[in-house]
């Protein structure tokens, strides 16, 4: 959704005119089958606006001049808060909005304003600009969009010409809507943005850059099976707006956390023309996407963000839920004046101790399930959804409905474990069916092949490896806890080192410090905890790369090879770069887009990226579905993890305190229907001396060395109490056949 700045000099808002609505008939919808349903002849409308005292459906027709013309009808009600009717005439296609008349008293939290025309928080479409400007806002602004001083005044300039509407939509759609169901120790996860994925894509066409249609080009899924990837995380496609204060610099919300319509697909993602045609083409092209996405054994996840809206704080513009009612959708205090409680960063947060709340949380979701396709969500600041109040419940309701829906129970449910209110870090602490992003993996991992080496590296004293292990081994602290024997397991840590915000992989072992400067927010925005090393020279650096591609291999198989579900971000298969910017959420060009023009070495990280997916997803030892327990399991010999230290002996309790554990290895049981696996791990600054356990008396066949630029084939077999030498920071991983 494209937005502009407009001030009063330069379009003058229009003065809400009003007049007598037409009557509507009773519709045949229930009250609870909220939004707009197509009907023979016409159509069947519902909407909540609890304390309303006339709701106008308005049918909005645009001249080819701009000239706005709109059709009113009165709905009925309200009944239980909601209002309804049958509008005759209305067919797809239409765009259309809502007035509310009701009580002003913004000090209670009531802002009913019918100079302001609303979205339908249900609509499933959604066109026009959005000029940000003085009509805009419920009250009475000055120039700068600063509230006038003293009381909150109505403001009574015409917002129709100025803001996205919604449309009626066809949801036909020629192809079918299918579900696939990878299980999740098949499940390998990633991260994209959808124009940032195909903008420089080489084989797809022009046309269909940096759209849906693109993401399922033949060419995209031909990279995404070629690098053995099962399901794509799109970050937000939900209909979006940008902030005010990144209009005002010239920007735009590129990754699209800001939502305008959590049942509308955003329309400026879609060809140029599919949105000349209208939102039902847009529908069609992400319907399009989904399936031929599942034709090709890839699962769709979407990035949703129920946690708050584009509405932004008490004084941001009026758009929709809050012109229909404040105290319905927002977390607010019980104080007066009321403002609201900002768990979320972004001056509103939705509070889901209130029963609509939750209710258009889970239809939107059901939509996206039975309408579009999609296999998973992944729940942007999902404590806020949690959260009763300022506390946050793991059994909140939502929770409790979300996972035992009849339609939703058996999708991939995965949680952004935090938000920024009051004790909002929770990760390991959310329901069984769900999965939690586990950033204490993200942080052990870049701590112990990064920042621990760069102590090293200064003669510092590094830490040791009790915190990696535990992550390799699939996070038990925090998963498996709980009633049910085993916890929430293994795959409920989504594993991970990078996101879309934060360093990209090549920049982790490149930067020591954010350089966030084309933002314009004066380098202060974005993480400073970013666990990097940039090998002793900021930034790029010819003579460092060999040990920067290293670094990289180390972090990457250790993503791969550890026990939960891992999550790649696009782009970090090739080294991308965003040159050190770790916030790049406004850029929508070449610094977020990925560049696909590859030099050999890239060509060779690939590669190796690949093939340790390739072991991943052949091996059943690296994907185990339970906890390890450190004693043999069934009729095995062996137990299911042995940790050993580099002269081939169990490693005792208490040399895990030493700094010296950083050199250690790792005997997976493949259960005597798989390999065994042994992960050799040096994370000293210093070539390291092994001994190779005993196992099960059979050679060990090295298959990977992450001090090897790309895969290769070794014929290196080693004997059980063979001395192997390790090269300083690298990992080997050799297999062993139990039969």
């Amino acid at each position: 959704m494209r937005v502009t700045r407009t001030t009063r000099h330069r379009i003058a808002p229009s003065r809400y005119v009003a007049r007598a609505p037409e009557p509507t008939l009773r519709g045949s919808t229930h009250p609870s089958d909220l939004g707009v349903t197509v009907r023979p002849g016409g159509v069947d409308v519902a909407i909540i606006a609890t304390h309303a005292s006339l709701v106008e459906f308005c049918a909005v027709d645009r001249d080819p001049d701009g000239t706005i013309h709109e059709r009113r009808f009165a709905l009925n009600g309200p009944r239980l808060g909601v209002w309804t009717g049958f509008v005759p005439g209305i067919k797809p296609g239409q765009h259309y909005g809502f007035r509310v008349h009701g009580r002003w008293d913004p000090d209670a939290g009531m802002r009913h304003n019918p100079a302001k025309l609303l979205l339908d928080p249900y609509g499933r479409g959604v066109a026009g600009g959005y000029d940000l400007g003085p009509a805009c806002f419920s009250h009475e602004v000055d120039d700068d969009l600063a509230p006038v001083p003293g009381p909150r005044v109505i403001n009574n300039l015409d917002s129709a010409p100025h803001v996205p509407h919604s449309v009626v939509v066809d949801e036909a759609f020629d192809g079918h809507v299918t579900h696939l169901d990878t299980p999740w120790d098949s499940t390998v996860l990633y991260e994209a943005h959808v124009r940032g994925l195909t903008m420089t894509m080489p084989g797809v066409p022009q046309h269909l850059r940096g759209t849906y249609a693109g993401v399922a080009h033949p060419a995209t899924i031909r990279h995404l099976q070629r690098l053995g990837v099962t399901a794509i995380e799109l970050l937000p496609i939900q209909a979006k707006l940008s902030e005010p204060f990144l209009v005002e610099k010239g920007f735009e919300n590129y990754w699209g956390y800001n939502t305008l319509g959590f049942f509308s697909p955003e329309p400026s993602y879609a060809t140029a023309a599919a949105q000349a045609e209208g939102p039902s083409a847009v529908l069609r092209e992400v319907k399009g996407m989904v399936s031929l996405l599942h034709e090709a054994g890839i699962e769709v996840i979407l990035d949703v963000v129920y946690n708050h809206t584009c509405e932004a704080g008490i004084d941001g513009p009026t758009l929709s839920w809050r012109g229909l009612g404040e105290s319905t959708y927002y977390l607010q205090t019980s104080t007066t004046p009321v403002d609201f409680i900002d768990v979320t960063g972004t001056g509103n947060s939705l509070d889901f101790r209130l029963r609509r709340v939750i209710q258009m949380s889970l239809d939107s979701l059901r939509y996206w399930v039975e309408k579009v396709g999609v296999d998973g969500f992944r729940f942007d600041l999902a404590v806020t959804l949690g959260r009763q109040g300022r506390e946050f419940n793991s059994h909140h309701p939502f929770f409790v409905a979300m996972t035992t829906d009849p339609v939703l129970r058996s999708r991939k449910l995965i949680n952004e474990p935090w938000d920024i209110g009051p004790n909002g870090w929770r990760t390991g602490q959310f329901p069984a069916p769900t999965a939690d992003w586990n950033d204490r993996f993200r942080n052990a991992v870049r701590s112990f092949w990064l920042t621990d080496q760069h102590h090293q590296a200064q003669g510092h004293r590094p830490h040791d490896s009790r915190e990696l292990v535990t992550r390799l081994s699939g996070s038990a602290d925090l998963f498996s806890r709980g009633r049910i024997p085993g916890g929430r397991g293994t795959f409920a840590s989504i594993n991970f080192i990078t996101a879309h915000d934060g360093f990209t992989l090549r920049d982790l072992v490149t930067y020591n410090d954010k350089h966030n400067e084309a933002n314009d927010e004066g380098n202060r925005d974005g993480s400073n905890d970013n666990r990097s090393w940039n090998h002793g020279t900021e930034g790029p650096d010819p003579e460092l790369r060999a040990a920067r591609l290293k670094s990289m291999r180390n972090l990457m198989a250790t993503l791969v090879l550890s026990a939960g579900t891992p999550m790649l971000t696009a782009g970090d298969e090739i080294a991308r770069t965003q040159n050190g910017n770790n916030n790049a959420y406004c850029q929508d060009n070449s610094l977020s887009w990925i560049d696909w023009q590859t030099e050999e070495w890239q060509d060779d990280f690939l590669a190796t990226v690949a093939y340790l997916l390739r072991l991943r997803r052949e091996h059943t030892v690296f994907r185990p579905t339970g906890f390890f327990t450190g004693t043999p399991r069934a009729e095995d010999s062996i137990p299911d993890v042995t940790w050993i230290d580099r002269d081939g002996r169990e490693m005792p309790a208490w040399k895990w305190f030493e700094p010296t554990s950083r050199s250690f290895q790792m005997l997976r049981s493949g259960g005597g229907h798989d390999v065994d696996a042994l992960v050799v791990i040096n994370g000293l600054n210093e070539d390291t001396e092994f001994t190779l356990p005993i196992g099960r008396g059979r050679p060990f066949d090295l298959v990977w060395d992450s001090a090897s630029a790309r895969p290769e084939i070794f014929n290196d077999l080693q004997d059980p109490g063979s001395r192997i030498l390790l090269e300083a920071q690298s990992i080997r991983l050799y297999l062993s056949n139990p039969a």
